[in-house]
């Protein structure tokens, strides 16, 4: 019981970091989330036809999970693409923190350690992978090459279509996970000691 304690602590606290960290996003990362997550939409809309175009077509119509999925990963995108615009300017970064908090956070430091390009490296793969699972998960399971050329069309019919629903849960999880390493980072990861001590000395 003490370990699911604190595991449950732990996770309520990377929440509430990483929504501390949202609050205090600039005006210029908000522009930045909105055309990101705009751009990852209408690429796979149109490709899937969830858009519907003059250049892709699709042979099995939608169905109606395949919408919320669509705006919702790429709404997550948007945001993790956001995460790695620094802010306008550190102090206004901070200034948005301590409006918040009363206190000043650290949301971008100059130099990043080892583990901080890990957990960037790591949150790019994660992102990436949610981004080309959601692609499949609404797409038209027949219209897909991979799909196709390993299963044959009734294969993809058969057993890729069932497997969608299951792709695009895996696709949100994975999405909201990478969304919220990144932020928890901007807020938790230590500035170089140099910087710290240049901080603490304001």
């Amino acid at each position: 019981m003490e370990r699911t304690g604190n595991w449950m602590k732990r996770q309520r606290e990377t929440l509430e970091m990483a929504a501390l960290a949202l609050r205090a996003w600039t005006p210029r990362q908000v522009l930045v989330a909105l055309v990101a997550g705009a751009a990852v939409a209408l690429v796979i809309g149109l490709a899937t036809v969830l858009i519907p175009n003059p250049v892709f077509s699709r042979e099995i119509p939608t169905v109606p999970w395949n919408y919320p999925v669509w705006i919702l990963t790429s709404a997550l995108m948007g945001i993790l693409v956001a995460t790695y615009v620094r802010p306008s300017s550190s102090s206004e970064a901070l200034a948005g923190q301590q409006g918040e908090s009363g206190a000043p956070e650290t949301l971008d430091a100059s130099v990043v350690d080892d583990s901080q390009n890990g957990s960037e490296r790591r949150s790019a793969r994660v992102g990436g992978t949610a981004g080309i699972l959601a692609w499949f998960a609404v797409g038209c399971p027949v219209c897909n090459k991979i799909a196709l050329l390993a299963l044959g069309y009734t294969g993809a019919l058969t057993w890729f279509a069932p497997l969608q629903p299951f792709l695009a849960a895996i696709a949100l999880v994975l999405s909201v996970l990478a969304v919220v390493w990144r932020l928890r980072g901007q807020v938790a990861c230590p500035l170089p000691a140099a910087t710290a001590s240049a901080v603490a000395a304001r």
